[in-house]
């Protein structure tokens, strides 16, 4: 039922409003309920679209990708609250012809096969090593802890008001060479780094 509703829905607002904005508007709501003529999402529904979304508002280095096709690989890192609404939200979707490939990841693991790295707050205390060891590596990185910025992450999430807000660090996105577009920039409630 679960996941029936949330097809639905997702459906839904992608056929009404297909853009980063109106995840914006629309998605940043997390209140839950049954089926019905309104889309309701929980929190980690709305921040599995985010996640797609970010694929379509950034630019990695031309040489990140091997092939025209290659795929945009995003890492979960730690522990996993999107249950399957990361994978239905990518199911048969792709980004400028690369397909999106969702992959769980640990610590230890080679993290430069991911193009976007979501760190679970799970993996708080390990934040630090996590981060030195994604380092100047072309990988958007996104978090949920409050010190995720201040630590060298991307793309942060927060909560306000129960809804999932965004900050984001420009510096720690030079570092990796990754490009983000001032659409995403715009719907972001702090931006790090930004020059006037």
């Amino acid at each position: 039922m679960f996941h029936s509703c949330f097809k639905d829905r997702l459906r839904q607002a992608r056929h009404l409003f297909p853009g980063l904005i109106a995840v914006a508007g629309l998605f940043l709501g997390t209140s839950r309920g049954a089926c019905g003529d309104t889309p309701s999402f929980s929190e980690y529904q709305v921040k599995a679209l985010f996640l797609f979304n970010f694929a379509k508002y950034v630019d990695w280095p031309a040489e990140t990708f091997p092939a025209t096709n290659s795929p945009i690989t995003i890492g979960v890192l730690g522990q996993d609250n999107f249950k399957d609404s990361l994978k239905h939200v990518v199911e048969d979707k792709n980004v400028n012809g690369r397909a999106i490939v969702i992959k769980r990841v640990s610590a230890d693991a080679d993290l430069g096969g991911c193009n976007i790295l979501f760190i679970s707050s799970s993996e708080k205390s390990r934040l630090e090593e996590i981060l030195a060891k994604t380092g100047a590596l072309p990988i958007l990185t996104v978090g949920e802890h409050e010190q995720f910025l201040q630590k060298g992450g991307v793309i942060n999430f927060t909560l306000k008001d129960g809804k999932v807000r965004l900050e984001i660090n420009l510096v720690a996105a030079r570092k990796t060479k990754i490009q983000i577009s001032s659409k995403l920039l715009s719907v972001a409630d702090v931006v790090k780094g930004k020059s006037n």
